[in-house]
């Protein structure tokens, strides 16, 4: 039996966790968990990433003795370490404002995805490296969030490549940074760390080896999506929600760029060919501005709701930073010339709805863009757990929609951590094999007619996705 710390830390909360694999085992506990989120210092918002690491280290106090430590996070957000490796400043909120109006100098949008084959975010850490002002002239070096962890924890600089990956500043194809393209931006030479794999021991804490794994949360979850062959589709949904396809190669064409879809490098070498859909976050935000943590009583009167009422679109910049999200989707419906929708009950189901809508099109289009159908769509993460959400998802990809499992990222982690320690498990589908036979899945058939949600399509983009 093989027993690892996973490390699991998300855009609202993280969580240590105690991962054990075995003969037909995989099993999760957690130990300790902890509040994650913005807090703002004027007017910049930033991330605890000290209060992070403090919460890390008293998990690990916890889970008592193991054979290894694993860190995923988010991505895009960094710290910048001095020549001595001292932290300048907090590491900066992705939803703050500071890169708004940020242009790349010297440099097309073509050939940045050319080189990177990310979508266009305003929050990409090349956008946030080029608003850090005089400070980047003081920076020695550049570390992402699980890689500073891993720096704390073991003294070791360098960077894994999945969470590389979502800089902007990789080369997608060579598989390496594109240093180029880093001096001709400005940034400072040596400012990228060594890249190393997901498996790879970086060091140890008190003794016990720490392993880069997936570090990017997304790639850890992707790698517990428990498909059962190549023709499958997932959403890691939680506070974003990632919708895309596993491939072995990136898709670098002028439709994958004008439809702003990314390619992020993923464990084992593969691609996760995907759009970033702003996710639960709108919901949450809501929740916080109702006062109210009753979640399952709300869904239940959401799904009472008349469907097809009022949607928006949940990707519009309107929904990124905090705030109140109810008054903001009431002002995108004025502008959109529809009545908002009234109360509670109805702004929830109007959110769900809008979501399913923005997958089934992103999803038709990810298809269609990288040659690949899908039999079945697999919704991973927090948001599995949301029925009427997977519900409405079924209906509006027309697609069998299997849910779960919730802990997907912390999954990832262990099971890249355990065949780092010696666990039988050679590739994605023995991994994934395992998820299948020890996590119960729940199974979403589709309900409605495609004709209802292309008439919704239309009414919100305009256009209906083939």
């Amino acid at each position: 039996m093989i027993t690892v710390a996973a490390v699991d830390l998300g855009a609202s909360s993280g969580r240590v966790m105690t991962g054990r694999v075995g003969s037909g085992r995989l099993d999760l506990q957690e130990v300790h968990r902890f509040w994650n989120g913005p807090i703002r210092l004027g007017s910049t918002l930033h991330w605890d990433v000290l209060g992070l690491y403090r919460e890390t280290l008293a998990g690990l106090a916890s889970v008592g003795s193991v054979h290894g430590i694993g860190i995923d996070s988010w991505a895009v957000d960094y710290g910048l370490l001095d020549s001595a490796g001292r932290l300048l400043g907090n590491p900066v909120h992705y939803r703050d404002e500071r890169t708004s109006g940020v242009v790349l100098p010297d440099i097309s949008a073509d050939e940045l995805y050319a080189i990177t084959g990310l979508q266009h975010l305003p929050f990409n850490t090349i956008y946030q490296l080029l608003a850090e002002g005089p400070q980047i002239k003081r920076a020695s070096t550049l570390l992402m969030i699980p890689d500073l962890l891993n720096f704390w924890l073991t003294g070791y600089i360098g960077a894994e490549i999945t969470n590389a990956s979502t800089t902007q500043l990789y080369d997608i194809r060579a598989r390496t940074w594109s240093t180029d393209l880093a001096q001709r931006v400005g940034l400072p030479a040596g400012l990228l760390p060594p890249l190393h794999e997901p498996g790879t021991v970086v060091g140890s804490h008190d003794g016990t080896p720490v392993i880069a794994v997936g570090s990017h949360d997304t790639a850890s979850s992707v790698v517990a999506v428990p498909a059962a062959d190549e023709r499958f589709a997932y959403i890691s949904s939680g506070t974003w929600s990632l919708v895309g396809l596993e491939l072995d190669k990136p898709v670098l064409t002028a439709e994958a760029q004008a439809a702003n879809f990314t390619n992020e490098g993923g464990v084992d070498g593969r691609i996760r060919f995907l759009r970033n859909v702003m996710g639960l976050w709108i919901l949450q935000e809501c929740l916080r501005e109702w006062g109210t943590t009753d979640l399952p009583g709300l869904l239940r009167e959401a799904a009472d709701v008349p469907p097809y009422g009022v949607l928006i679109d949940p990707d519009d910049p309107a929904f990124l930073a905090p705030g109140n999200m109810p008054s903001r989707i009431a002002e995108w419906c004025r502008r959109a010339g529809v009545a908002p929708p009234q109360g509670p009950a109805a702004t929830t189901r109007c959110i769900l709805e809008s979501l399913a809508l923005a997958y089934r099109r992103t999803l038709a289009k990810a298809q269609r863009i990288a040659d690949q159908p899908v039999d079945v769509l697999h919704v991973i993460g927090g948001g599995s757990q949301n029925e009427l959400l997977c519900q409405l998802t079924a209906d509006a990809c027309g697609l069998p929609v299997l849910a779960g499992p919730v802990e997907a990222s912390a999954l990832g982690n262990v099971l890249v951590q355990a065949r780092a320690l010696g666990a039988p498990l050679a590739g994605l589908d023995e991994m994934r094999a395992l998820v299948r036979s020890t996590h119960e899945l729940r199974r979403y058939q589709p309900r409605d007619t495609p004709a209802d949600w292309a008439a919704a399509e239309a009414r919100v983009y305009g256009s209906v996705t083939e």
